[in-house]
């Protein structure tokens, strides 16, 4: 059967809906967390820039620089990684106006906030779910 171009459009357009409400929901600990460092001055439109460009910025300096150091000889996992993480800095220092310091603890309250937010909904979307009477699958464990 041939598929239909409006069902593939269809999904491409639920496809993009999904991907802009989850770059809101995991830009809401990035807003709350400048809130907090940087006061009324922080807005959930910079937050997003920020959350948009910095994985970006952190993935292309990581290969970059890992490409750079294989080529130089070099295999060290820890200094890409380290690089990109000053990069990824860079962009929220950049983007949501602050120092290096504010960037520092804008990340640390934004992954503390996000973390505390997946483990609160992860445990009530657990606990919702029915497990069989009989235990299951899961009588072996």
């Amino acid at each position: 059967m041939i598929p239909s171009i409006g069902g593939e459009i269809g999904e491409i357009v639920g496809i993009l809906v999904a991907l802009i409400v989850i770059w809101i929901i995991v830009s809401l600990p990035v807003y709350v967390a400048a809130k907090i460092v940087k006061g009324s001055k922080a807005t959930l439109g910079r937050a997003m820039l920020a959350t948009l460009f910095g994985p970006i910025v952190f993935i292309l300096v990581i290969v970059f620089t890992s490409a750079l150091l294989v080529e130089l000889g070099i295999v060290f996992f820890f200094l890409p990684v380290a690089i990109a993480f000053i990069a990824f800095l860079g962009v929220y220092k950049s983007v949501l106006k602050t120092g290096w310091l504010g960037a520092f603890g804008i990340s640390i309250i934004a992954t503390v906030i996000l973390a505390i937010a997946v483990l609160i909904l992860s445990t009530s979307l657990l606990s919702s779910i029915p497990l069989p009477i009989d235990g299951g699958a899961l009588s072996n464990f």
